[in-house]
C-alpha cells in the first residue's frame, strides 16, 4: 500500500509519551515534536491509530503546503487541488483554519479563501459543488498558518498547510463521558498520568488495586481499566474523519475493528480472572451520578464501584486481600472548587491516609498547587509537568514507604508556618498584624497592597505570575520587589553616601517587616538581596551564606523557565523584558534566530517553542549556559537545532560567518569579565556591535538592541544608517511603568 506522511498532534508535555505509543503502533519514521509527532505509514496505520491512540488529539493526512502572498495566490493554488479525489461533489464539508497573518486577518476568512477554491474546483468540473456543514461533516479539512519570512538569503513566503483530518472530532472524545463534574480532566490527559504513574505495571501483579479517592466523573478510572482491559480507547466510537473518505476502505477498517473487538473480550474476561479492584470515592453524590453513568456507557459497571465517601473516611477495601495498588486523584487546585486555605485539610487529610493505610502501594497526585501537595507529608519519588488545558500543573509520583514519609518534626514546623499564616504563633497567640507594625511598615504595607490590587486584573488576563510589585515607589524604602507566584524576591538598592547606614538598614527592616502581613506570604519564602554592581567574574558567583536548593519552575506563556532565588543577585530571568520575549515569538517562527549575551537563555526558549528553524545563544559565563541547558531541557528542546556556546560575544560576532533572521543583543552596562580581553562598556561599545550584527543578519532580517544603562544616547551614525524604530515604550509592561528608565529598546533594520 502507498506510504503517507502523518501528524499527530497532542497537548503539550505529552509529546515524549506519544511517540513511545506511536512506535508501539507500529508507525514509520517518528519524529518528536512540539504538540505532537511527524509519522509515516500506509493507510491501515493511520486507522490503527486512530483506534488505538489513547494520548493523541488528532491525526492529520497532509495534503498540501501553500506558499502565497495574497488571498488570491492561497485561493488559486487551493483551485489545483485534486479534492474531487477526496470528496464526492453531493458531499459535505468544513474547514478548520488556525492563524492570521497581514494577509489573512481572521480565520473565518481564511476559512472562506480555502472554501471558494473547493466549491469552485468542484463547478468548474461538474458544474455542482459540495456544501459546507459545521456539523458532522464528511471531510473536516485542517488549515494552519504557518509564518515563514526569510530564511538563509532564501525567500520563503508564508504558507498554509492544508490536512484532512482523519480523525473527526478529537480523540480524547472516547464516546463514554456523556456527563461531568467540576474541571473534567480530558481523557488523553487522564491517560498520560496513569501511564507516568506507571499503572501498566501495577496492573499486571495479582491482587492489585486502583483507587481515585476524589474521582469526580470516574474520568480515571475508566482509562485506568481500559487500558487494564486491552480495550482501544477509540472502539466506541461511531463516527470517524475517514468514514466518508472516497479514499477508505471498509475492507482495511473492519479487521482492525474486529481484533480490537476480541481483544477487549479477552481483556475483559482477564480483568474477571484477575479480580482487579477498581474504586472511586466523592463526596458530591450529582458527581457520582454522572460517574456510574460514564462507567456503564464504557461497559466497565462490572468492574469499577463508585461510592460516597470523603478523604478523611479513606481506608484500603477490607473485603479481599490486595497486595498492592496505585491511588490516584486529580484533587482540587484552589483555582477550581474553592480557596486554598480550605483545601489545606484534604490534602493533609490524603497523606496520612496514604501514610497509615497503603504502606507498599504507590501514589499519584495530578495538580496546579504544589504548596498544598506539600502539605501530604511524603516526598515524591518523581515528578511530571504537564499542561490542564492552559493551566501549568505536575504529577507527583509517590512509593509509599517509611523512607518516603515526612518526619513528624518536619510536619510540625510546616503547622507552625501555617497558624502564622493564619494569624496566630505556635502557642494560638496573635502573631504580628498590621497594628503592630511600625507607622513607616504600616505606609509600605499599604502601598504594597495598593499595587496589588491595580495589578490584579492585568495579570489574572495576562496569565502573569512573575511579575514586579515595587520599585522604590516611596525612595526612602528604597528596593524592588518581584512576586514569582508565591515566593517573593527583595532587592535592596545600595543607599546614596549621603544617607547614614543605620537610618537605611532600619528603613529596610521596616519594608521587610510589612512584606509578609501584604501579601500573606510566610517569612521563608521571601529572599532578599542587595543589589549593587559587581565586577567582572564577581556577578557570576554564588552568594556564600545561601544553601543549594533545587530551582523552581515557574511559567511565561508557553515556557517553563528556572529561577533561583537564593544563591545569585539576579533570579535567571529579567521580568522587565517580557514583552521583548513575547515580541520574539511574533517574530522568529520557521526562522534563524542569534541570541547575544543570552544570560539563561530565556528568550531563546520562547523562539523555540515559536517554530525557530534555529538558534545559537552565545555567553560567556559556564554557570548561565548551565542554567541555559536546564531550561531546554525543560522545554524538551532539541539541542541540535539550538546551540549553546560559551565564549565572548564580541570575538564571537568578529569571527561568525552566519546568517540570522532574528538577533537579540542585550549586553550589560559595562563588564571587565577576567575572560575579556577588553572591558565592555555600551555607551562606547554599541555602535561597533550594532554595525557587525546588521553584518549578519539576512535580508529583511531584525536586529533587536537593548539595554539598561539609564544614560544611554543611541549613536547618531546608527540612526543615520538604519531604519530605527524606539521601542522602548511599547516594551513597558503594567508592572514596570513605574520605572520607566529600567531599560531602552530598538528595533532596527537596513
Amino acid at each position: 500500500m502507498k506510504t503517507y506522511q502523518y501528524y499527530a498532534a497532542c497537548p503539550k508535555g505529552l509529546e515524549g509519551l506519544l511517540l513511545e505509543e506511536l512506535i508501539s503502533l507500529n508507525v514509520e519514521s517518528p519524529r518528536e515534536t512540539i504538540g505532537g509527532v511527524h509519522f509515516s505509514g500506509d493507510l491501515i496505520t493511520a486507522y490503527r491509530c486512530c483506534l488505538w491512540s489513547r494520548l493523541a488529539n488528532k491525526i492529520l493526512l497532509p495534503l498540501a503546503n501553500i506558499e502565497f502572498t495574497s488571498d488570491q495566490e492561497l485561493y488559486d493554488a487551493v483551485l489545483d487541488i485534486p479534492w474531487e479525489d477526496h470528496l464526492a461533489e453531493e458531499g459535505s464539508f468544513k474547514i478548520d483554519f488556525i492563524g492570521t497573518n497581514d494577509i489573512i486577518r481572521n480565520s473565518q476568512f481564511g476559512a472562506v479563501r480555502i472554501k471558494d477554491g473547493i466549491v469552485d474546483r468542484f463547478r468548474q468540473r461538474t458544474n455542482t459543488r459540495p456544501s459546507v456543514q459545521k456539523d458532522s461533516p464528511d471531510l473536516l479539512f485542517n488549515a494552519r498558518l504557518v509564518k515563514a519570512g526569510t530564511i538563509r538569503n532564501r525567500s520563503h513566503k508564508d504558507s498554509v498547510n492544508i490536512s484532512i483530518d482523519l480523525s473527526g472530532q478529537s480523540l480524547h472524545r472516547r464516546g463514554y463521558r456523556t456527563k461531568q463534574g467540576m474541571a473534567p480532566l480530558k481523557e488523553n490527559i487522564a491517560a498520560a498520568i496513569l501511564l507516568r504513574a506507571q499503572w501498566p505495571a501495577v496492573a499486571q501483579q495479582e491482587n492489585c488495586a486502583l483507587i481515585d479517592p476524589m474521582c469526580g466523573s470516574a474520568t480515571i478510572l475508566v482509562e485506568g481499566m481500559m487500558m487494564a482491559a486491552d480495550i482501544a480507547p477509540g472502539l466506541s466510537r461511531r463516527q470517524w474523519g475517514f468514514s466518508r473518505w472516497l479514499l477508505f476502505d471498509a475492507a482495511d477498517w473492519q479487521p482492525l475493528v474486529d481484533d480490537a473487538i476480541e481483544r477487549k473480550e479477552k481483556g475483559l474476561q482477564t480483568l474477571q480472572e484477575k479480580g482487579i479492584e477498581c474504586r472511586g470515592y466523592d463526596e458530591d453524590w450529582q458527581v457520582l451520578r454522572a460517574a456510574e453513568s460514564n462507567i456503564a456507557l464504557a461497559g466497565l459497571h462490572d468492574f469499577i464501584r463508585v461510592s460516597h465517601k470523603g478523604v478523611d473516611d479513606l481506608k484500603q477495601p477490607s473485603h479481599t486481600k490486595i497486595a498492592t495498588g496505585l491511588i490516584i486523584c486529580n484533587p482540587p487546585y484552589g483555582e477550581r472548587l474553592g480557596e486554598e486555605q480550605e483545601l489545606l485539610p484534604v490534602y493533609r487529610q490524603l497523606g496520612a491516609a496514604l501514610g497509615s493505610e497503603f504502606m507498599g502501594w504507590k501514589a499519584a497526585v495530578f495538580t496546579a498547587n504544589i504548596r498544598l501537595a506539600k502539605n501530604m507529608g511524603i516526598r515524591a519519588r518523581k515528578k511530571y509537568k504537564f499542561f490542564n488545558g492552559t493551566l501549568p500543573t505536575e504529577l507527583l509520583c509517590f512509593d509509599i514507604n517509611e523512607k518516603s514519609i515526612v518526619k513528624q518534626s518536619t510536619l510540625d514546623k510546616e503547622d507552625s508556618r501555617q497558624l502564622h499564616h493564619n494569624g496566630l504563633d505556635d502557642n494560638d497567640q496573635p502573631a504580628k498584624t498590621f497594628e503592630s507594625l511600625t507607622s513607616g511598615a504600616q505606609m509600605v504595607c499599604n502601598r504594597l497592597k495598593k499595587n496589588q490590587k491595580s495589578l490584579r486584573k492585568w495579570l489574572a488576563k495576562n496569565e502573569i505570575s512573575c511579575y514586579r510589585l515595587y520599585d522604590a515607589d516611596m525612595p526612602e524604602y528604597s528596593a524592588a520587589i518581584d512576586c514569582y507566584g508565591d515566593n517573593i524576591h527583595v532587592q535592596e538598592y545600595k543607599a546614596p553616601k549621603t544617607i547614614d547606614e543605620k537610618s537605611a538598614q532600619y528603613r529596610f527592616d521596616e519594608l521587610l517587616s510589612a512584606i509578609p502581613i501584604a501579601l500573606g506570604v510566610s517569612e521563608e519564602n521571601i529572599f532578599v538581596k542587595q543589589r549593587q554592581r559587581n565586577k567582572g567574574k564577581q556577578q557570576y558567583e554564588r552568594l556564600a551564606h545561601e544553601d543549594n536548593r533545587a530551582k523552581i519552575a515557574v511559567q511565561e506563556g508557553q515556557a517553563t523557565l528556572l529561577i533561583d532565588l537564593w544563591s545569585y543577585l539576579d533570579s535567571g530571568l529579567f521580568l522587565d523584558h517580557r514583552p521583548v520575549r513575547q515580541m520574539i515569538t511574533q517574530m522568529v517562527t520557521n526562522k534563524r534566530f542569534l541570541n547575544l549575551f543570552c544570560y539563561t537563555a530565556t528568550a531563546t526558549v520562547h523562539a523555540a517553542l515559536a517554530g525557530a528553524e534555529s538558534s545559537v545563544s552565545i555567553d560567556m559565563s559556564n554557570t548561565y549556559l548551565d542554567w541555559a541547558e536546564e531550561n531546554f531541557s525543560a522545554n524538551h528542546m532539541n539541542s541540535n537545532r539550538h546551540e549553546l556556546v560559551q565564549k565572548d560575544c564580541i570575538k564571537w560576532l568578529e569571527e561568525c560567518r552566519e546568517g540570522f533572521d532574528v538577533i537579540l543583543l542585550d549586553p550589560p552596562s559595562f563588564s571587565n569579565s577576567k575572560r575579556m580581553d577588553d572591558v565592555l562598556d555600551i555607551q562606547r561599545d554599541h555602535a561597533a556591535m550594532i554595525h557587525r550584527c546588521m553584518e549578519l543578519l539576512n535580508h529583511g532580517g531584525t536586529l533587536i538592541f537593548s539595554n539598561n544603562l539609564r544614560s544611554f544616547s543611541l549613536d547618531k551614525d546608527i540612526v543615520n544608517t538604519y531604519c530605527v524604530d524606539n521601542i522602548t515604550e511599547q516594551t513597558l509592561d503594567l508592572d514596570f511603568q513605574r520605572n520607566r528608565r529600567i531599560h531602552q529598546c530598538y528595533l532596527i533594520r537596513a
